[in-house]
């Protein structure tokens, strides 16, 4: 075969691989983001847990009115994240546990993942 027999076959082979690159790093912005997405979840999930497990306590030992676990959730869910388990326990029920969770984007609203909330946990209660 001559060079130009060859050239001519393999004319159009570089936007071929020019396009299968493009596609490659479309599937990897997409991973990123939905990796990007499901940390900020986490966060939020995290900063929840620990403000309503602190308005809980709070209430648990009288410094502020109402049920701790009732507080626990208003608290939740004024940051974007559901109650899902709130435990006294300790001396007088002063120390609680308490579990939410924030729901998890969709993936450019379209993909939901496997995983449909992030999940946040806290314990608070007073200074030994």
């Amino acid at each position: 075969m001559t060079r130009d027999a060859i050239a001519l076959r393999e004319r159009g082979s570089g936007t071929v691989m020019a396009a299968a690159a493009a596609l490659v790093m479309c599937f990897l912005a997409a991973g990123l983001a939905a990796g990007m997405q499901a940390s900020t979840a986490v966060a939020r999930a995290s900063k929840a847990a620990d403000l309503a497990a602190l308005a809980a306590a709070d209430a648990a030992r009288g410094l502020l009115d109402g049920d701790p676990c009732g507080l626990a959730g208003e608290v939740a869910r004024e940051h974007g994240a559901g109650l899902a388990n709130c435990r006294r326990h300790g001396a007088a029920g002063a120390v609680v546990d308490i579990d939410v969770t924030v729901p998890l984007p969709q993936l450019f609203g379209m993909v939901h993942a496997p995983w449909k909330e992030a999940e946040g946990r806290a314990r608070a209660g007073p200074p030994p």
